[in-house]
């Protein structure tokens, strides 16, 4: 639409134009009225467009008067007269959506509105566009949190809703979502603005308020069994208290778990105990099986927790010892020994058991020994063979040298061993000749008064081996190689038969002592001193084999000879069993003639017939015998009658 200047210019350049084309003499008549015509019509419709505006549904027209500004809505249609506003602009409304939303601000009176759709939004003459926006879409875990700016207000529109601001001041936090509490859930709150804090719990939907802060976030309280229970200190007054199964337990806004986590109760079977200390007081109680036992606000269990009652019989016993005075006590009735609050335990004893060989020494308070021996015949009643060790008595132990040269006291004894036993060892010595050797000896002994010995020595092994190798230096001395090769088993022997007062005042009898081995410590004289030993045995060892060989000779002789015997032995059997055999046939045979014979008597009255037959008999058998072998017979012209005829016939005539 044009301004209000362009109509006055137009109208202007008219009036100046027309008087001038119609007194303008070399433009035909014409073409002057044409241009004045139109010029004059270009006028009028400038008038008219300033004078006449079309308004749809959806516009606005805007007037800018000399004086103030107005606003026309459509749809319809405006007559104004065109020199009565300075400008004029048609405007498209504004069309605003089911979730749509705008701020307007009237820029003469300062007010502020808010206009929701669906809606087509005509401002107003003065009214401008601060802040265009969408409804907050909330479900129904969701929130918002609304500031009012002017106010300082603040409120929650919970879902679910489409929130859009009542005033322009409202100011919508984000989108949160709603802590959804579960029956075993809670959260801690505070709130900022009083200070205050308290546990929600579940089951429920909890929307937070502006000036709420959660504290540590969703946690899951405690569900106790019925063995179970959990301790809750409170941080501000540092009181404990205990809450038992069966059943669920939130804490209170200042309490947290003393413990780790929940416990479970001591469960204690019939032979066990439990000491528990109440660290407020210092009270100790002990609590015995069985039972459950579920700790108090300040307990604590000592020792360790729970443990074993010992169970005191015929071989087992306790030595506990008093705290409160320091004394010790054994105790050995038959019981399930639990001890007292201010007792403890030292020591589970075992019943010392003695075999018959065995023995041990006990050192009592005073610093007494006394002596105990598996032995019938040495134990008394004051020193039985089984016993338990009093209070204040301790086993005596001796350090014994171990090793074939004694040389680290590394062996700890404090049962001994009474029966015969053998002991090695090895030393050096040199014989009168200045040969060194080295020998490997065992001694046979046995321990026959224990108490000598531990008045006497405490290395009993060190003792015996320092005097043999002592006996062995000096009478290994006093014989050259040879001879002490020869005398060795004399020298041996001679060491403990002429020193047996030294053992004897050590409570040791020996029974033996021989010399296992020996080598020289020089390898050259060791390689002679073998050489020697070679010979010595190739020697045995050929005459061995001679002897063996004429064992096997004597041996192989010894068989032909049993061998012959029973070779004779065989014939002699063997001659009678054919003799037997023939004896036996010719009977046969006899008795078959005999029955030949006889039977033929009837019919054949005559003997030299029937003996002829027999021996027609005969002959046929032997015939078949030697037709089924593979022989052949031969008859002489004697054996045979043999007789030739030729018959003597007519020739016949053609």
């Amino acid at each position: 639409m044009p301004s209000l200047a362009t109509l006055s210019a137009a109208v202007g350049g008219a009036a100046i134009l027309v008087p001038v084309l119609a007194n303008t003499d070399f433009i035909p008549s014409e073409i002057s009225g044409l241009a004045i015509a139109s010029t004059l019509l270009a006028v009028v419709l400038l008038i008219l467009s300033r004078s006449v505006v079309f308004l749809g549904k959806e516009e606005q027209l805007r007037l800018d008067m000399f004086t103030e500004t107005v606003v026309i809505n459509g749809p319809g249609v405006k007559f104004m007269s065109p020199f009565s506003y300075k400008s004029a602009t048609k405007n498209a409304a504004n069309m605003l959506g089911t979730v749509d939303f705008v701020k307007l601000k009237d820029n003469v009176t300062g007010a502020e509105r808010v206009v929701r759709g669906p809606q087509l939004l005509f401002l107003g003459a003065y009214e401008k566009i601060t802040h265009q926006g969408k409804g907050v879409t909330l479900s129904e875990t969701q929130y918002v949190s609304v500031e009012n700016q002017l106010s300082g207000e603040s409120s929650l529109k919970l879902g679910p809703t489409i929130w859009f601001p009542e005033s322009a001041h409202e100011v919508a936090s984000a989108v949160s979502t709603a802590i959804a509490l579960q029956e075993d859930e809670y959260v801690r709150l505070k709130d900022e603005a009083t200070g205050q804090r308290w546990v929600e719990k579940g089951k429920k939907l909890l929307f937070l308020q502006t000036r709420w802060r959660l504290e540590g976030g969703l946690r899951k309280a405690w569900t106790l069994k019925s063995f179970e229970y959990v301790r809750l200190l409170n941080k501000i007054t540092g009181k404990v208290t205990v809450h038992r199964g069966e059943k669920m337990v939130f804490p209170g806004p200042d309490e947290e778990m003393l413990d780790a986590d929940k416990m479970s109760a001591i469960d204690l079977k019939v032979d066990e105990y439990v000491k528990l200390e109440d660290q407020s007081t210092g009270e100790v109680r002990v609590v015995p099986g069985p039972a459950q036992v579920f700790l108090g606000p300040n307990e604590k269990t000592c020792d360790g927790g729970k443990k074993k009652a010992v169970q005191v019989d015929e071989e087992t016993a306790v030595l506990v010892r008093d705290i409160s005075t320091g004394q010790l006590r054994l105790t050995t009735e038959r019981q399930l020994f639990v001890p007292g609050p201010h007792e403890q335990i030292e020591e589970v004893q075992q019943l010392i058991k003695l075999a018959d060989h065995e023995a041990m020494i006990v050192k009592d308070k005073d610093g007494n020994l006394h002596y105990h021996y598996g032995n019938p015949e040495k134990s008394t009643q004051d020193a039985p063979r089984s016993f338990f060790l009093p209070p204040y008595a301790e086993i005596v132990k001796l350090c014994w040298s171990s090793g074939l040269r004694r040389l680290k006291r590394d062996l700890s004894i404090e049962r001994f061993d009474c029966r015969s036993q053998y002991m090695w060892f090895e030393f050096d010595c040199r014989t009168q000749d200045n040969v060194e050797l080295v020998l490997e000896c065992t001694i046979f002994w046995e321990l026959a008064d224990l108490a000598k010995m531990v008045r006497t020595t405490g290395n009993l092994p060190g003792d015996i081996y320092n005097q043999a190798r002592s006996q062995f230096i000096k009478h290994v001395a006093k014989v050259t190689l040879k001879e002490f090769m020869e005398q060795l088993h004399k020298i041996a022997s001679s060491i403990y038969s002429e020193d047996e007062q030294f053992y004897q005042t050590r409570g040791v009898k020996i029974h033996s002592l021989e010399v296992t081995r020996y080598k020289t410590a020089d390898p050259r004289t060791s390689e002679v001193l073998q050489q020697i030993i070679e010979e010595t045995t190739n020697r045995l060892n050929r005459l061995s084999q001679a002897e063996s060989e004429n064992e096997v000779k004597m041996f192989r002789m010894q068989g032909q000879i049993e061998q012959e015997k029973l070779n004779e032995e065989l014939l002699a059997i063997q001659q009678r069993h054919s003799k037997d055999e023939a004896q036996a046939a010719g009977a046969a045979e006899s008795e078959r003639v005999a029955a030949f014979i006889q039977g033929l008597e009837t019919s054949v009255p005559k003997l030299e017939d029937r003996i002829a037959m027999w021996q027609v008999l005969r002959k046929t058998d032997a015939l078949n015998v030697v037709a089924e072998g593979g022989g052949n017979f031969y008859y002489t012209p004697n054996d045979v009658d043999l007789s030739i005829r030729t018959d003597a016939r007519p020739k016949l005539q053609n």
